[in-house]
């Protein structure tokens, strides 16, 4: 459906810790700074990144918007989950857990 998933962050470096620290927990590789100071975290199935705003201006959230990374296990999903928290993320809903017909975190 998608090539890649590219989302703004004011702090390049603090982004990349959390999503080494969750992406980590699910298998991927640590991701790679380019030289515009973009993070690129790349997988068979697709590329994730985080880039400081092209046109200068601050990052803002995307409030409602939401991204599924794939976890082989709940057990991935939980460890997913618990990297976020320890790695500057908040819980902002439900503890992780079935939700219809997904497990999520």
């Amino acid at each position: 459906m998608f090539s890649h998933i590219m989302i703004g962050a004011n702090d390049i470096n603090a982004a990349k810790t959390f999503y080494d620290a969750t992406l980590g927990a699910l298998g991927v590789a640590p991701g790679q700074i380019d030289p515009k100071g973009r993070c690129f975290y790349r997988t068979d199935s697709g590329v994730f990144a985080i880039t400081p705003p092209i046109d200068g201006n601050l990052a803002t959230h995307g409030n409602g918007s939401t991204i599924g990374f794939n976890a082989e296990s709940t057990a991935a999903t939980d460890a997913w989950h618990a990297a976020g928290l320890a790695n500057g993320g908040a819980a902002c809903e439900d503890p992780p857990g079935p939700r219809g017909d997904l497990y999520l975190a």
